[in-house]
């Protein structure tokens, strides 16, 4: 493909399976211009179940591609609806970045899946889909996650903002990006993030989540189920890593219950957990961010972010005081690293996933020509 800006489409659903984020940018491949264009189409709650259903597969089942054929359409749906807000024709469009929905991930078993039907995407939209971001990198060698440090650096560079900085996304599971004083980049996932919380709250009082940490906010933390859940061989591994929705899951739900905590009690555990597991990866890192920024849902939890900024002990902020949209930056990456395919330019680099050397990936889907 010809040198120059692309207008992209990216696409995220996260772990959390709340719904999917689409937003627009250009780029060509290296920088960016956000274009302040981004929706958010929630998953039916039925079909949410059969998402999770899913979690845990190491390979497809006939139900399985049911849910991802569903899961896309509601992708299509997106993009039409994005378009339409934009004002934009599938046309003035030169690729979406479609993640699809993680359902399993163990890279020490060089195995990531994620669920979706990409080639339905392009023939549905008339747009070419470029999607598999992560495969290749496992295969390499690597963790095949966090993938969003490159864009979070490509942001920052016009952010005017001190290094060393780190860029924090709150999802089901969190992770950090370190961009050091001379661009230099370590990323890996802290621990679980949203996850435990949102299906405490799921379990106990119907509502998919703790909004604005207000249950928490309520109770009590329980800190020997904290002292208990660091004691997890992962927060003493040498990043890069990363984490499954479900790593942790049944130990750290366990240490809940063993606690006989209360709704409000263990909301407020919950949330100190993911706190803690983010202050434990600081250990990790080069040097001591001075500033923090917040992305994805977790930025949405008062809670949460006071806990933060209490013991990180330098300021912690939302994305969105640099003028970015914290709630579509995961979709903006995945439009970017679509473009970057297109470039064929690196998505993953040693210091991201842990792979060998810089590595590409993804792959290119069109729409389907009639017989």
């Amino acid at each position: 493909m010809t040198q120059g800006w692309i207008t992209a489409i990216g696409m995220m659903s996260g772990t959390s399976l709340d719904g999917v984020d689409a937003a627009l940018i250009e780029t060509d491949g290296v920088d960016v211009r956000r274009l302040d264009q981004a929706v958010f189409v929630p998953y039916a709650p039925e079909l949410r179940e059969r998402m999770r259903a899913c979690f845990g597969n190491r390979s497809a089942t006939n139900a399985e591609h049911i849910v991802a054929d569903e899961l896309t359409e509601v992708h299509v749906n997106a993009v039409n609806i994005l378009l339409e807000k934009a004002g934009l024709l599938p046309g003035d469009i030169g690729v979406i970045g479609f993640h699809g929905q993680t359902v399993f991930h163990e890279p020490a078993s060089k195995l990531t899946r994620q669920i979706g039907t990409p080639d339905m995407l392009a023939s549905k939209t008339g747009i070419p889909v470029v999607a598999d971001f992560r495969l290749a990198d496992v295969a390499a060698g690597g963790e095949g996650a966090p993938l969003a440090p490159v864009y979070h650096a490509a942001l920052m560079k016009s952010a005017g903002v001190q290094t060393p900085v780190a860029v924090l996304n709150i999802g089901g599971v969190s992770n950090v990006t370190w961009i050091g004083t001379r661009d230099d980049l370590l990323a890996f996932d802290c621990g679980p993030g949203n996850a435990r919380l949102d299906d405490w709250m799921l379990r106990h009082t119907g509502n998919p989540v703790d909004l604005n940490g207000a249950t928490a906010a309520s109770g009590k933390g329980d800190p020997m189920v904290e002292v208990k859940f660091l004691e997890d061989p992962y927060f003493d591994r040498i990043p890069p890593k990363s984490l499954d929705r479900e790593d942790m899951a049944a130990r750290i739900d366990g240490l809940v219950v063993e606690a006989k905590l209360n709704v409000s009690d263990g909301a407020a555990t919950l949330a100190s957990c993911t706190v803690a597991a983010i202050v434990a990866g600081v250990n990790h890192l080069p040097e001591a961010p001075k500033h923090w920024f917040v992305c994805g849902g977790g930025r949405h939890n008062d809670y949460v972010m006071e806990t933060l900024n209490a013991r990180l002990g330098v300021p912690v902020r939302s994305v969105d005081d640099l003028d970015w949209d914290g709630d579509a930056v995961e979709a903006e990456c995945f439009g970017y690293l679509a473009v970057r395919h297109l470039r064929d330019l690196p998505l993953s680099f040693p210091g991201t996933t842990g792979v060998a050397e810089p590595c590409c990936g993804g792959r290119l889907y069109t729409a389907k020509k009639a017989a």
